[in-house]
């Protein structure tokens, strides 16, 4: 067959379509080259500016040489045989007589359907993910990676990496048409490639862009996309996603470790653990105090350390700090099979302007909304997404769908929502727009939102999305088919910060302000709560949990202690900052690990004991947890006691029931009558001032016996001793 081949002057392309290709501007160079029917066979072109002599290779070896044409373009000609019914290969020479054999990219067509390309068009598409980005595939028998990435407005779209060179004039994509996709097979190369986008923008602009859509990246300060095969993994966890399928969470224990992983533990000499290590120790940990999900700050790519991973620009990679992938995906796993959740915190708000992201992908304001009013955030100097556009729209859909399908994530915190749902967020008068009903509220937006509640909870029942919205925006949590944002729950920013300030007044002022921890018994059927205790409270000079409180060395250790029984007790999901188990003195810092050595010293021993009790008595009392979002899960014994700074309610939960009394004083209430709805004999379940966890052991000697006599509305009564700065839980016997 090779020696069938001949070259021909004839073959020459039309001069303007051939300047338009070595120029890098050709929006279909598959039109050029490739195999092409020419009459009486085929024509292949190849494109090499370099190239001092390029041959057409046949599978038995035989080559044909091919004719410069013009502008670094070569062709051969091959008689009585049409495209598609003969195999070659391109071998390209260069002066300094090196030799360079390659598959012809060129010669196969599309990866992507039309239906794909229909969904993707509208903004549709749940599984954006298995169609743009890089993917090993075997495409018309040979095996090689398919790339796809959206770029409507660029004049061209080229692949660089290793596998050419990093020589953006030799592998242009192709565009799909009114889609604005571009695509390109290249045969002959696998996972592990790296990889990027060289984009001629509409402003004329050449650009070097990572892909959104990649499922791996380099670690920082590199910043390249890696190709990756993501079904390898072997997922053992089928149990856990059964079970998670029938969960109702409403009703189930929900207390989140919060984990920035880079932070949390390191190996001796400094460096990261990796996923797969974390994960065994945080099984340890979390099993110890009783957590029933590990919550991560974000893991998907982001350059800078110090942005904590709210930056992100590597939306579909978990980033390459901790491992690849696998090592993720077996992380989640692990933890799955300990019978702990996986939350992931997920920052569709904001991104970063790195030249290497997102911001004018294809030399226009893309991804980002292009009106500065709507498309920069003042106070974090990053850009918003244009929530209007059906595609970018379609873009954080489907990551959402796609870290909970392709690595099993159990719920996804959603980050600054509150900067989201307001036009003039952050913002004076004048630096923004009202929406067409003369509001500010951010109706695109509130669409995302509401249609990726939609999509999520339509798809993976049992899973859970988290706000983190600090105003009163009405409905966080209600249905959106009541017209409601659909989240599943809602962090309460409000009993946060005002049991803070609370806890951080001098016991003999707290009487003054008693309020503060009373308030949110007005709204806490409002909504469905988490109560956090985050990391946003113990940075940038807030001090630790441990630090915010007054008093001397014991009266801080105490006050810290009531704080977490606080949040315990509370009804609500439970979210606690890592480091918070130790009482650390330090604020956090996302430089070092946690000082884990606090844990030999006693008073920090003590919170560790105390949060693992908390745990504890957390999970095995139904009252906690099973009615957290029920009227009837909650009620105050006595909500006045100004002058005594005494808080007392009850939970209920089935056939459950405690109740909770906080002595917010360092002054003993000894024979303090206090209602209870049940007689006989109560026990303490917990007792912050335990010299277990480093209190005074004042207390009831283990319970009391409860009289039927009326008090504080209750039928029945008993004379209490409450410790000073401690709380006690009281259950039935």
């Amino acid at each position: 067959m090779v020696d069938r081949m001949t070259t021909t002057p004839s073959l020459a392309a039309p001069e303007d379509e051939l300047a338009r290709l070595a120029r890098g501007e050709h929006h279909d160079p598959h039109a050029l080259l490739g195999a092409h029917h020419a009459e009486g066979g085929t024509v292949v072109r190849a494109f090499h500016p370099d190239a001092s002599a390029a041959e057409l290779v046949a599978p038995n070896g035989g080559t044909a040489p091919m004719e410069a044409i013009g502008h670094g373009l070569w062709a051969g000609y091959v008689p009585d045989l049409a495209p598609g019914q003969f195999a070659y290969r391109l071998r390209f020479t260069f002066p300094d007589g090196n030799t360079w054999d390659r598959e012809d990219p060129y010669r196969f067509g599309p990866t992507i359907g039309e239906v794909d390309l229909h969904l993707l068009g509208e903004g549709t598409h749940e599984r954006l993910y298995d169609v743009l980005g890089a993917h090993p595939r075997t495409h018309e028998g040979t095996a090689g990676v398919s790339f796809a990435v959206w770029a409507p407005n660029a004049r061209s779209v080229r692949i660089v990496g290793d596998f050419d060179r990093w020589d953006g004039r030799l592998l242009p994509l192709r565009s799909m048409g009114a889609s604005g996709v571009w695509e390109i097979f290249v045969p002959g190369i696998g996972p592990g490639e790296l990889y990027k986008y060289e984009i001629l923008g509409r402003d004329g602009t050449l650009r070097l862009k990572a892909d959104p859509v990649a499922f791996s990246m380099q670690v920082r300060p590199e910043t390249a996309s890696r190709v990756w095969a993501p079904s390898a993994y072997p997922w053992t966890d089928q149990a856990w996603m059964e079970e998670r399928a029938r969960r109702d969470p409403y009703r189930s224990p929900m207390a989140a470790y919060e984990v920035h992983l880079g932070s949390w533990m390191r190996n001796r000499d400094g460096s990261w653990l990796g996923y797969r290590q974390a994960a065994e120790e945080l099984v340890t940990h979390c099993r110890r105090f009783g957590f029933t999900h590990v919550e991560l700050l974000p893991v998907a790519e982001h350059p800078f350390d110090g942005s904590w991973g709210y930056q992100v620009t590597g939306y579909y990679a978990p980033t390459a700090r901790f491992g690849n992938p696998d090592d993720f995906a077996a992380m989640v796993d692990t933890l799955h099979n300990a019978g702990i959740g996986v939350i992931v915190d997920w920052v569709p708000a904001h991104f970063p302007t790195d030249e290497f992201a997102l911001r004018r992908f294809d030399g226009t304001p893309l991804y980002e909304h292009a009106d500065p009013q709507r498309g920069e955030h003042p106070d974090w100097g990053t850009l918003i997404f244009d929530f209007g556009r059906p595609e970018v729209r379609n873009f954080l859909v489907a990551n959402a769908l796609f870290w909970l399908e392709r690595y099993h994530v159990d719920g996804l915190r959603v980050d600054a929502v509150a900067s989201m749902l307001y036009l003039d967020y952050s913002r004076k008068d004048g630096e923004w727009t009202p929406n067409v009903h003369g509001g500010r509220e951010n109706l695109e937006a509130i669409a995302f939102l509401r249609e990726m509640n939609e999509r999520v909870y339509g798809r993976f029942p049992g899973v859970v999305t988290i706000a983190e919205e600090s105003t009163a925006f009405p409905g966080i949590t209600r249905p959106t088919y009541l017209s409601g944002i659909g989240f599943g729950f809602k962090w309460d920013m409000g009993w946060m910060h005002d049991t803070l300030k609370y806890f951080a007044e001098d016991p003999v002022h707290r009487r003054y302000h008693h309020d503060k921890l009373t308030f949110r018994g007005l709204y806490k059927d409002t909504e469905q709560f988490v109560l956090p205790l985050s990391h946003d409270e113990v940075v940038h000079g807030k001090g630790s949990l441990l630090r915010k409180m007054p008093g001397d060395e014991w009266q801080r250790f105490a006050n810290l202690r009531l704080l977490l029984l606080d949040l315990w007790a509370q009804p609500g999901k439970k979210l606690l900052f890592m480091g918070a188990e130790l009482g650390m003195w330090d604020e956090w810092s996302h430089d070092r690990p946690l000082p884990w050595s606090l844990l030999e010293e006693p008073m920090h021993g003590g919170i560790a004991h105390f949060v693992e009790d908390l745990g504890r008595v957390y999970r095995e009392s139904p009252a906690l947890w099973a009615a957290d979002h029920d009227p009837s899960g909650f009620a105050w014994i006595d909500a006045s006691d100004v002058e005594a700074s005494v808080y007392s309610w009850i939970r209920r939960g089935g056939d459950d029931l405690c109740v909770v009394v906080l002595n917010l004083t360092p002054v003993p209430r000894v024979d303090y009558r206090l209602g209870l709805p049940q007689g006989g004999r109560w026990v303490e379940a917990i007792n912050s001032d335990s010299e277990h966890y480093g209190g005074s052991n004042l207390g009831n000697l283990g319970g009391v016996e409860v009289r039927e006599e009326s008090w504080h509305g209750q039928p029945f009564s008993a004379t209490l001793t409450l410790p000073p700065l401690a709380g006690l839980i009281l259950r039935p016997a």
